[in-house]
């Protein structure tokens, strides 16, 4: 028993830490679709780049996220 909980546990902790980043939230329009790879945390890339530009919907805010690692599908 406890050799298929320590198997579980470790599975589990090997799905937490995958190194892709996908942001989908259903109650924000604007954060469909981001996908980062080494890329700077999202929260902080998005918020720096909307006081940069004003418009998460605009070209400018569309490249600052890309100089930060994040892309829209």
């Amino acid at each position: 028993m406890k050799r298929l909980f320590l198997t579980a546990t470790l599975i589990a902790a090997g799905l937490a830490t995958s190194a892709c980043v996908t942001i989908i939230d259903a109650t924000h329009d604007h954060d469909d679709g981001w996908r980062g790879k080494n890329a700077a945390p999202f929260d902080g890339a998005r918020e720096d780049c909307l006081e940069r530009t004003g418009d998460v919907h605009s070209a400018a805010f569309t490249d600052c996220m890309a100089e930060k690692g994040w892309t829209r599908d």
